[in-house]
Order: structure tokens, then C-alpha cells, then sequence
């Protein structure tokens, strides 16, 4: 018996456009004009003989049954997807990343080049934020952030949870200082938590006597004030690897803590796709130490 099917264009502007909810965005990602994604979306709602999106003031919206739809249509379309990467020599694609700035700009794209010769067929687009991208309507397909209390799911893979260092230049700090000493230096503090009262915790010491500055910086401005020599950073061995095996920073003590992990999260439905499961397998497998070492 033949399967009575809608246009199968008509579905993919339709799964794209709820995707994103957005004509727009949808007509960018299939290569098509706004008013043919509109036309194939209306001319599905007539087949079906249900209106699928509702009309804002600025876009469009799904309606109840528009969302019902489009959690039908979606893992169809993963599924052929899958299926078809298969059958192909080589994987192709893209895959969309969106990471914490620091440890994209210090851990990640320094090992990319070995993505790029391994997967030379796969498009890696990297975005940095430290707002957590709404991966459910898949602005982006994957994305690289620390949580305190581990993701909000158990869909998060874990890639690092290396604890808390005192790092700085060694024009700042030329020789190991105690505890109490280190204290003294300008102390770069986290803009969202101030991290070196617990590190003084851990150490025993009294931070409440020692005079700093209340200004904060987003943590890649206090990366490079660390490397100018004005401060003492509290970060991880992950993201300072490199400055450090090249000498522009030094670990100012052995004492420690850890305050929370970096997790890979994903979309509904991502990991379907060959190329994102690649790459979080070539993640995976490039954290590792960072994984057997931090415990």
C-alpha cells in the first residue's frame, strides 16, 4: 500500500521553521526564499487540516498542535539522517559548538587542528558566550559549560573537573609564597563569585584583614590581566596549560580546590547525527587526562 505523505519539502520547511520558529531562520538554513518556506508551511497546514503556527507581532510561534507535529517530525528526520551517514564514505556536515570563552579561546581551539585532519568533511562552528544557548530549539547543537552542581540534566558527559590553582606571572611571583603571603598580591576576583575566600578557607587563612580592590572582571579580562603581571588568577590547570608549559605563568601554590565541572550538554536528538557524535567522541577522548587526573 502506498504511504500518503505530505510534500516532503513541505516537511523539512516546516520542521526547520519549528525548529527555530522562525520563517527567517529556516529559509537561511534551507537555502530558500522566506516566502517559500511560508508557502510550503501553509500548503501543509491545508493537507493536515490543522494550523501549525500562530502569527506574533515580530515571527511566528508554534501553535499546540504545530508542537505536537514537530516532535513527531524531528527524530524522523535524525533517523534518515542517521541512516544516510551510514552508507557515506567520509562523514559530512556541521557541527555547532558554543563553549565558555576561556576555555574555548585556551584548551579547545589549540586542539582543533587534530579535529580538522581526522574529520576534514565536517564544518566546526565555535561560538563562545557564557549564557547557556537554548540548545533545545538548536541554535546550536552542542555546548561546553561549567556548572557548580553538575548540568541540570543527566544528559551532561562530563569533561573536566580539575580543581582551583593560584596562577600568576613570574614577574609577579618569581619565588613560592605562603598562603598568607600570596594573600597579599592583587588578587584577581571572579565577577560571579569570589573564589578566593574559599581558597583562603582551604588554607586556613583570614582574607577579612587583607585590603582588595571590590572591582571584578569576566574571566577572560582577568586571564590577561594575570598574564600582564597585575594579579593572582584562581583558575583551572585545563585553561592555563599552555601559558604555563610556555612560561608566561606559574602555579603559585600546590593548595587547591575544586568548585564545580565542565560538561558537554546537547540538543534533543543531537547525538543522532553522525558529525556530533564524532566530535563529542573526539572530546571525549581529548579530555581524558583531564578526567584521570582531576578525580
Amino acid at each position: 500500500m502506498a504511504r500518503s505523505l505530505p510534500s516532503l519539502n513541505a516537511l523539512r520547511a516546516f520542521e526547520a521553521a519549528g525548529r527555530h520558529e522562525s520563517f527567517s531562520r529556516a529559509a537561511n538554513e534551507l537555502g530558500v526564499s522566506h516566502s517559500a518556506i511560508s508557502r510550503h508551511v501553509r500548503g501543509l497546514e491545508d493537507r493536515i487540516g490543522a494550523q501549525l503556527f500562530r502569527d506574533l507581532p515580530r515571527g511566528v510561534a508554534l501553535t499546540q498542535a504545530g508542537a505536537r507535529y514537530l516532535a513527531a517530525l524531528s527524530p524522523a528526520f535524525d533517523r534518515i539522517a542517521e541512516a544516510s551517514e551510514v552508507f557515506a564514505q567520509r562523514p559530512a556536515g556541521q557541527v555547532t559548538v558554543d563553549a565558555e570563552p576561556l576555555f574555548a579561546a585556551n584548551w579547545l581551539i589549540p586542539r582543533l587542528n587534530d579535529f580538522y585532519q581526522k574529520y576534514p568533511d565536517i564544518e566546526l562552528r565555535l561560538e563562545a558566550s557564557t549564557m547557556l544557548a537554548d540548545i533545545a530549539r538548536y541554535e546550536v547543537d552542542v555546548a561546553i559549560r561549567f556548572y557548580h552542581a553538575g548540568p541540570p540534566s543527566d544528559d551532561g558527559l562530563l569533561i573536566s573537573n580539575a580543581p582551583l590553582y593560584p596562577f600568576a606571572a613570574p614577574s609577579l611571583v618569581p619565588d613560592p609564597l605562603s598562603p598568607a603571603d600570596l594573600l597579599k598580591l592583587p588578587l584577581l576576583r571572579d565577577r560571579y563569585e569570589d573564589t578566593w575566600a574559599k581558597w583562603a578557607a582551604v588554607c586556613g587563612c583570614d582574607l577579612s584583614h587583607v585590603a582588595q580592590s571590590d572591582w571584578r572582571l569576566r574571566s577572560v579580562l582577568s586571564y590577561a590581566a594575570a598574564l600582564a603581571g597585575q594579579g593572582v588568577l584562581l583558575t583551572s590547570a585545563d585553561v592555563t596549560e599552555g601559558d604555563v608549559n610556555a612560561g608566561r605563568l606559574v602555579q603559585c601554590s600546590d593548595i587547591g580546590f575544586r568548585m564545580g565541572s565542565y560538561h558537554l550538554v546537547a540538543g534533543e536528538g543531537v547525538m543522532r547525527r553522525g558529525p556530533a557524535r564524532l566530535f563529542r567522541d573526539w572530546l571525549l577522548d581529548q579530555s581524558a587526562l583531564l578526567r584521570s587526573t582531576s578525580g
